[in-house]
């Protein structure tokens, strides 16, 4: 068996903010990795950092101390330009808030980041069209986010993440405003987007359902790790076989 890529790694991170006179201690010198081809999940009570450490990772929010290396980059490292391509190119983001253009339609809310990216208007197209197929909604690629129900706006958000084919991929709450069908749905195309994929999937979340499909588990409380464990037997993402079914839209096929 191969040993696991380390795809993120992030030492002494920390961060505080400024309430009035006072300073908050949001993150107290955190130290983090995550895998290739695994659901790492970030876990803890509101409150306790978690969208700050992933927004620290990500390149979003730049931490107070500490290095964080993503792809053998030191992202803190990096002018801002080269920082945003960065993200760019290598990241995928999912939010709870789904984050979608009202004026867009499900194939153009997808496929305004892949020309974004410089693909060609064609392959901008085909690429998101497929992306959405294999999030099952194939049948709503001309619908805007006001014809959509949350789950399948979540979906559009997943598929505009995973089209690029990135090799982070980050979401914060990405289920908590979904019901439970629904949020069973997303963690499954996150799950197989690391596995079909080999994504470095990070998923910040308070539902505690969602631990049964990541290989680790960390919690976070008053800015700090008390628990970091690994989770065997996380099931396989429902009708993905990965020995024979590939899937298109997130291998870049």
């Amino acid at each position: 068996m191969s040993t696991k890529q380390t795809a993120i790694q992030a030492n002494g991170v920390y961060k505080r903010f400024k309430t009035g006179r006072t300073h908050i201690e949001v993150l107290k010198r955190v130290d983090f990795d995550a895998n290739h081809g695994e659901v790492t999940m970030v876990m803890g009570p509101s409150g306790s950092g978690k969208s700050t450490l992933v927004a620290s990772l990500s390149g979003l929010l730049k931490p107070d101390e500490g290095k964080v290396r993503a792809l053998d980059s030191e992202i803190w490292g990096m002018r801002s330009g080269k920082l945003d391509k960065f993200r760019l190119d290598h990241c995928g983001f999912i939010f709870q808030g789904f984050n979608l253009f009202s004026a867009l339609t499900a194939l153009q809310q997808v496929e305004i980041i892949l020309k974004h990216q410089g693909h060609p208007k064609k392959v901008a197209r085909e690429k998101a069209a497929t992306a959405l197929m294999e999030v099952g909604l194939e049948h709503k690629l001309n619908q805007r986010p006001s014809e959509l129900s949350g789950g399948e706006k979540q979906r559009v958000a997943i598929a505009r993440a995973l089209a690029k084919d990135p090799r982070l991929v980050f979401a914060d709450e990405p289920t908590s405003a979904l019901d439970g069908e629904n949020g069973l749905v997303v963690i499954k195309l996150l799950q197989r987007a690391a596995k079909s994929h080999g994504a470095a999937v990070i998923c910040v979340t308070h539902d505690i359902r969602l631990e049964a499909f990541a290989d680790r588990v960390i919690h976070l409380e008053d800015g700090q790790i008390l628990d970091d464990r690994r989770v065997e037997g996380a099931p396989t993402p429902s009708g993905v076989d990965p020995q024979h079914h590939r899937q298109p839209a997130l291998l870049g096929a």
